[in-house]
């Protein structure tokens, strides 16, 4: 089982690789600071805010629900 932050990274890391994008980018698409995606991706931070999934969803031109559509994001995957 994943925590939801895990399953995040993972999520913002097959995105990455689809979409041919380096953590830099999306955080000047989405406006994000780089160094928030730097301690989502070593697990520095334990919960994100709504407002950043939604951040990250617009960095890679997509809505909430399209980036959360993935099995990662299951409950059953999910250690909640």
């Amino acid at each position: 089982m994943r925590t939801l932050n895990d399953a995040l990274n993972k999520r913002i890391d097959e995105l990455l690789k689809e979409k041919h994008m380096t953590r830099y980018r999306l955080a000047m698409n989405s406006g994000l600071p780089h160094s928030t995606l730097k301690n989502i991706a070593s697990d520095q931070v334990k919960v994100s805010r709504l407002s950043t999934i939604i951040m990250i969803a617009s960095g890679f031109d997509m809505t909430v629900s399209e980036f959360l559509n993935s099995p990662l994001f299951d409950e059953d995957n999910l250690n909640l």
